[in-house]
């Protein structure tokens, strides 16, 4: 009987729809960000790609240790711990501040040799404008963190609608930004880059001021009086840490990947960039199921139901599958149509076309069984298998055969994606067979 399940099909809705749209519109402001600048020209997208391909490692390393957060905060409110979910909290935040600030710095000081450590073999015009950009987005770091956090706390609850809200708004303003900065002021690359800075600076503001308020079932005030807590800190980088290695070596695999393409020039870069933009629109959606699927499992756990974390693994697998479906073939259709929008050279226009379309036939294969249950394994703490096996086949299937693919055979960018559908699938039997034996179950957190 549906009334005997923790979440009913009402619950799952609203914590889903939320997240599903939050994702989607970000991946779709990206796009339309992206068509702004590529109009600059093929310096500015090139250079955009090719730090934003270091920013999204940082990001997901938040991310990563958000989620940390929000698997700890949704066990013990399982437990109905609710004293010792708001200590998470506010540890979540001070952990995050401390390490993202750390970055700034780090970043600051050292941004030019690592940007040409890592694409020292690109045009001097688009390595100048990728200085520009990577200083900008080096200060949006703490904003980024501090929203990551305080929206991860808010989905902890089971309140996805103030993440969502907060989102559009910020979105809102960084197209204005956009359009004001570039097309307005001419500013070019270094427009866009503030555009994006105001935009992070707004949500970290405003996610916080919301999480004062006293009528959330998690509440964090006094932000300057917040103090290390080291049991907890260790119970939440136990678990985003590990996330947060996966998730930086797919990064750094991806950067491994971008140098490749790097060297293959301007019209492949551009295609490549465009590509990548219009795979993760059509993945959005399902990330933002297994998103919610964290807050679900880890409540499941937490109360000690173990077997209903498992049925809600399986229900939102098929409820990603499905989403997976119908975004690949949307996004389909608008690609050509983007391509336009973006002022695109017809090569690189037709060279995107033709990998999305292969994107199209083989994600709804093979994606979803090598993603999505592995949101509820690591909500039940199975995090250091995720790892492991994530980082193995990224590094031996995606990189490798790109690598080899493309410098020894001549694949050009669709080396990258052959590597990608691998990688893909033997996560996806890797990932079906742990579920399967329930290892993951056994996994402990609070």
């Amino acid at each position: 009987m549906e009334e005997k399940h923790m979440f009913s099909n009402r619950d799952l809705a609203k914590l889903l729809f939320p997240l599903i749209v939050e994702q989607l519109l970000n991946s779709l402001m990206g796009t339309a960000d992206t068509i702004m600048v590529s109009n600059v020209g093929s310096e500015a997208i090139s250079a955009v790609s090719l730090v934003d391909s270091i920013c999204i490692l940082v990001v997901q390393v938040f991310s990563a240790l958000a989620a940390g957060g929000v698997i700890v905060c949704s066990q013990y409110i399982g437990k109905r711990d609710e004293k010792a979910a708001n200590r998470a909290a506010s540890q979540v935040v001070f952990t995050v501040t401390a390490i993202s600030v750390t970055l700034t710095v780090l970043c600051m000081m050292f941004g030019r040799p690592l940007l040409r450590l890592i694409f020292g073999s690109v045009e001097p015009e688009v390595m100048s404008a990728a200085q520009i950009y990577f200083f900008y987005m080096a200060l949006s770091f703490p904003f980024i963190a501090l929203y990551n956090a305080g929206s991860s706390i808010f989905r902890a609850q089971k309140n996805t609608r103030t993440p969502m809200v907060i989102s559009m708004i910020s979105n809102a303003l960084n197209i204005v930004g956009n359009a004001v900065l570039i097309w307005g002021l001419h500013m070019g690359v270094t427009g866009a880059a503030l555009a994006t800075l105001g935009s992070r600076m707004f949500c970290a503001i405003v996610v916080l001021w919301y999480l004062r308020k006293p009528d959330n079932l998690i509440c964090v005030r006094n932000y300057r009086s917040i103090r290390p807590d080291f049991s907890l800190i260790k119970r939440i980088l136990a678990i985003g840490v590990p996330s947060g290695v996966e998730n930086g070596m797919f990064q750094f695999g991806k950067l491994a990947i971008q140098s490749t393409v790097s060297t293959l020039g301007t019209t492949a870069i551009a295609a490549q960039a465009m590509t990548n933009i219009m795979e993760n629109v059509n993945g959005v959606g399902a990330v933002g199921v297994g998103i919610g699927l964290m807050t679900v499992a880890g409540q499941c756990m937490g109360a000690g139901r173990k077997d209903e974390a498992r049925y809600y693994i399986k229900k939102l697998t098929v409820i990603a599958e499905v989403t997976i479906i119908v975004s690949c073939l949307a996004v389909f259709l608008i690609t050509r149509p983007v391509t336009i929008l973006g002022g695109m050279e017809k090569e690189s226009a037709d060279l995107c076309v033709y990998m999305v379309g292969w994107i199209t036939i083989v994600k709804p294969i093979s994606w979803t069984l090598s993603f999505i249950p592995a949101y509820g394994m690591r909500a039940a703490g199975d995090v250091k298998f995720s790892m492991i096996v994530s980082c193995i086949t990224m590094w031996l299937c995606r990189v490798s055969l790109c690598v080899v693919l493309c410098r020894m055979f001549g694949f050009g960018p669709i080396a990258v994606w052959i590597g990608m559908f691998v990688d893909w699938t033997v996560r996806a039997v890797i990932f079906t067979l742990r579920f399967r034996s329930g290892a993951w179950a056994k996994q402990r957190v609070v």
